[in-house]
């Protein structure tokens, strides 16, 4: 029992509570101020429009039959019809499901089984790895919609052109057939998982709107602000940090960036007046060289956001010297978005750890134990040498799930924690340093990788017996993929094994290895199992030595 009256707090709380009426709130605030910004094609859109816009997806989607909990998968680059999509599939109470478009087609069709979507949205550019995902695709989709054509391509038979599909639909907000709930699942995003199949995420309204107030308390963020993400915003640092999220939740403008390239985004930082900038640490070590010797006005950057690797302190000093001192460096995971923080008063001194825990959120250091999950209070010793592994509770932020897959989430989430699988040690001012992976995962210019799922592939060739594969420096991406293979066929090549992983259906573009070794065995411990680890530590040297060989 409350000692008050507490119905009209849970009916306000529960059903408006909505990052959907947060956003509404804002068309009603700033009208006429700009929304979203598209530079490729000089187009900008008011609040007002990007509402208007939304709409039309709306009804479109809701003319195919499309309506609560049902599935809307976009597999769009940043572009702005994945910021329509970001928004009108909320206002039928659907769920849009933020695929990568840099997948194979036939990662792509296992996600269309597993996801089973009524529509796909998808960009001009990889519209023929669509159409082999849907045709090798059990189920079907009532529509397949292709968006962002720059260069004017013919659409598929049977497809539609984005514009074909919304242009006759009203601007007006579609009357709501449904009563909306904070726990209602808005978004379903997607992660590199063990097999070749991308573990859905599913974020309810309330992650929503509290990881748009983390960015927001964070940054800090207003309605001032222009925000522009160098990384894919279907990532949830793409959408969640400086993205679609925050951004049209606070009434900032949004500047959309299709592609990385340095020179162009610190033109668009000028012309623009970017204020807050996203990207990896890779991408500010080029931005840092071209600024060096042609240097843009980013008198107006009022913060650089990176994330998904560390701060090497040498580098960060540089980037504050040369970008901006306002250096924001954060860490986290699809499932959680970002819990730990290393702000501007953090750097450079503790450039390397992952810093601090973020507001709502804690990042602990627990022991490690071969056949069991340690306890959340197992904690290891708080003295910068103690290795564990890093679990987070992050209850705001997540659903403490995945879509159809009761393994993987119980193997990830233990007493309201996900275990992150990443090994670090810490400090007495519980400050973390991440140290290495207990699934040896490869993050490559900030796509998460593992292993498994190439050597899966890779062992389906004839030719080939088994395989190891494990992450070697790049200066570009952070890491890049190298494959140990073991002959089964003493004929075997290198160009065999990159025209078969070219091939693949199985592995994407950015999954595909870089560097080929043919060897006579691979290290396993005394039970048979691969020990990537040891394989890890001599491919740095066999880089370095000219042993491992380029596709």
């Amino acid at each position: 029992m409350r000692t008050y009256d507490d119905k009209m707090f849970i009916e306000t709380f529960e059903h408006q509570y909505t990052w959907l009426n947060g956003f509404m709130r804002n068309v009603r605030r700033y009208g006429k101020k700009a929304a979203l910004l598209d530079p490729a094609t000089d187009r900008s859109w008011t609040y007002t429009q990007l509402n208007q816009e939304a709409n039309q997806l709306a009804h479109a989607l809701r003319q195919d039959g499309v309506g609560k909990n049902d599935v809307v998968m976009s597999v769009l680059p940043n572009c702005p019809e994945f910021c329509f999509a970001y928004i009108g599939p909320r206002k039928i109470g659907a769920i849009i499901n933020l695929a990568n478009y840099k997948l194979s087609f036939g990662e792509l069709a296992l996600l269309i089984d597993h996801n089973c979507p009524k529509v796909i949205l998808y960009a001009a550019d990889v519209a023929d790895m669509v159409t082999k995902a849907v045709e090798k695709a059990e189920h079907k989709p009532v529509r397949l919609v292709m968006a962002d054509n720059q260069e004017g391509r013919e659409v598929p038979e049977g497809h539609y052109s984005y514009e074909a599909y919304v242009s006759a639909q009203p601007k007006n907000d579609p009357e709501m057939d449904f009563v909306p709930h904070i726990y209602d699942e808005v978004i379903r995003m997607c992660t590199s998982g063990t097999s070749a199949l991308p573990k859905s995420v599913p974020l309810n309204d309330i992650n929503e709107v509290l990881s748009a107030h983390d960015a927001i308390m964070h940054y800090p963020l207003n309605v001032k602000d222009v925000c522009m993400n160098m990384t894919p915003l279907f990532h949830r640092g793409g959408s969640h940090s400086g993205g679609t999220c925050p951004t049209f939740f606070v009434g900032a403008a949004l500047v959309v960036m299709r592609s990385f390239s340095p020179r162009t985004t610190l033109q668009y930082v000028e012309k623009y007046g970017v204020t807050f900038l996203t990207g990896s640490p890779a991408s500010l070590e080029m931005l840092t060289r071209i600024q060096e010797k042609t240097p843009y006005d980013l008198s107006r950057l009022k913060g650089l956001v990176t994330m998904g690797a560390p701060l090497e302190k040498a580098a960060c000093k540089k980037f504050m010297e040369v970008l901006t001192p306002n250096i924001l460096n954060g860490y986290g995971t699809t499932e959680t978005f970002w819990n730990s923080f290393l702000r501007p008063y953090d750097l450079p001194d503790y450039a390397g750890s992952v810093g601090g825990s973020c507001i709502d959120d804690e990042v602990r250091v627990v022991k490690v134990y071969d056949d069991h999950k340690a306890e959340p209070d197992e904690l290891v010793e708080k003295d910068n040498v103690t290795t564990g592994e890093v679990i987070i509770s992050s209850p705001g932020k997540t659903t403490y799930s995945y879509y159809n897959n009761p393994e993987e989430e119980a193997n990830k989430f233990y007493k309201g924690w996900m275990y992150t699988g990443d090994l670090g040690t810490w400090g007495e001012n519980l400050y973390v340093m991440i140290n290495g992976r207990k699934d040896d995962m490869i993050v490559c210019s900030g796509e998460n990788i593992y292993p498994t799922q190439i050597e899966e592939a890779l062992n389906e060739m004839e030719k080939v017996q088994d395989s190891m594969v494990v992450a070697v420096p790049d200066k570009v991406r952070g890491q890049a993929v190298a494959a140990y293979v073991v002959a089964k066929d003493p004929s075997l090549t290198i160009a065999e094994l990159t025209r078969f992983c070219n091939n693949s259906p199985m592995l994407s573009t950015y999954k595909r290895p870089r560097w080929y070794c043919i060897v006579e065995e691979l290290p396993h411990t005394a039970t048979g199992k691969k020990m990537h680890y040891v394989m890890k530590q001599q491919a740095a040297e066999d880089l370095k030595n000219g042993v491992l060989k380029r596709r």
